[in-house]
């Protein structure tokens, strides 16, 4: 029997518009041209239907031209520090207070400047706008003069240049970091205008400290009825399944526990039926899991000795009846190497390395909601269990204990 044409329009209608919603959550910001290139041209062909449904859903404004498209994410966690920018080219390192600093300098410089700019001239202009009396008394200064800070400077620029606010004209940031050199940039104007993504500029923020002002920054309107408060909590609670890899119901207030009840199986089916995520519900809460495993920058289990620790190290915390230091970590890490170290890298058995696999290891449990830190050391959390050995009891809300066997990951 032939499929009608209307079916088989219907379907890939809605296939195009999944691999776009897809495009945009794994990539808020794509260019017209580059890697992204044809992702860009499905977001643009989708433009209407992305923009009410991320709009409705979770509050995030769509933005899209005829050079990008941009999707004003705004964190269901505002505090979260598990997801960093990071170096692309040195280890992936996590970018430091410092090098955030940087950054939000850089960007002021390149808003007031010309449509091309130099990286020596860059950092010169930095440097003057450092010595802010502000900056000065929050013990933050840049003389650009020292290897480490041409080399902060230099992974600032590769993370502009990935996200497309600079090109590369001439010359390379390492001459500039040896000081034998320099290299020259275009700027792309209309991206660097659509990076920030607040709903108020930052010049009006008016609190003091640190959540609070963040708080400000993407504060909604006043939500001075029933229907505001839960269009606000619809969005938060969608926002959090969207982007973190596990919601747990004691992160939750009452009120949104109240709402996440109710509205549950509505919530996970619209995000299912745009993007292809699978919901995954326990009793500690729920986590949208993805079948093509590609809309995540962290992964577990991963390849190599660092994944290897830290699948070992995910069973050791799952079996720990309480808060496992550091240190304990790291003499775990010592006896593992013992017994495994023959398929480890050289480097991760040398003596002291066990610290840093530890903090690696730690790093990626804690970023997939699978671990916390805490004053008296690395706790595991709920869904940690799935990498345990033995017998666990999973309790829905409201119904009898249910055993399931999970064992480690090989």
């Amino acid at each position: 029997m032939t499929t009608p044409l209307a079916e088989v329009l219907d379907g890939q209608h809605a296939a195009d518009l999944r691999r776009a919603a897809r495009a945009l959550l794994g990539q808020p910001l794509l260019l017209a041209r580059g890697r992204y290139a044809d992702e860009f041209r499905l977001v643009r062909r989708h433009a209407s239907e992305l923009r009410e449904w991320f709009d409705r859903n979770t509050g995030w404004a769509l933005q899209v031209d005829a050079e990008a498209a941009r999707l004003r994410k705004v964190p269901g966690v505002l505090t979260d520090p598990t997801h960093p920018a990071r170096d692309a080219t040195r280890g992936a390192r996590p970018f430091t207070r410092r090098r955030y600093v940087l950054l939000c300098l850089a960007l002021a410089a390149l808003e007031r400047g010309e449509t091309q700019i130099a990286l020596g001239r860059l950092a010169d202009q930095i440097v003057l706008d450092a010595a802010d009396p502000r900056l000065t008394e929050a013990g933050i200064s840049f003389a650009m003069e020292r290897r480490d800070e041409r080399l902060d400077l230099a992974a600032v620029v590769r993370l502009l240049l990935a996200l497309g606010v600079l090109r590369r004209v001439a010359g390379e940031e390492e001459a500039y970091v040896s000081g034998a050199g320099d290299a020259l940039y275009d700027v792309e104007r209309r991206i660097l205008a659509g990076l920030l993504a607040t709903r108020l500029g930052p010049s009006t923020v008016r609190a003091d400290n640190l959540d609070d002002r963040l708080a400000e920054l993407v504060a909604e309107t006043a939500l001075d009825s029933d229907e505001l408060r839960f269009r606000a909590m619809r969005r938060a609670l969608t926002r959090r399944l969207l982007d973190d890899p596990v919601v747990y119901y004691d992160e939750l207030t009452d009120a949104e526990l109240s709402y996440l009840t109710r509205q549950r199986g509505f919530l996970t089916a619209r995000i299912s039926q745009l993007t292809g995520l699978v919901a995954e519900v326990r009793a500690e809460g729920i986590a949208m899991v993805d079948p093509s495993d590609d809309l995540t920058d962290v992964r577990m289990p991963e390849q190599g000795t660092h994944g290897h620790v830290t699948l070992l190290l995910a069973e050791y915390l799952a079996a720990a009846e309480g808060p496992v230091t550091l240190d304990a970590l790291a003499l775990r890490v010592r006896e593992l190497a013992a017994e495994h170290g023959g398929f480890w890298s050289k480097s991760a058995r040398e003596p002291g390395m066990e610290t840093e696999l530890v903090e690696q290891a730690v790093s990626r449990l804690t970023a997939l909601g699978l671990a916390s830190r805490t004053s008296q050391g690395i706790v595991a959390r709920p869904a940690l269990a799935r990498y345990a050995v033995g017998e666990t009891v999973i309790r829905e809300p409201g119904s009898a204990p249910v055993p399931s066997q999970r064992k480690a990951a090989p």
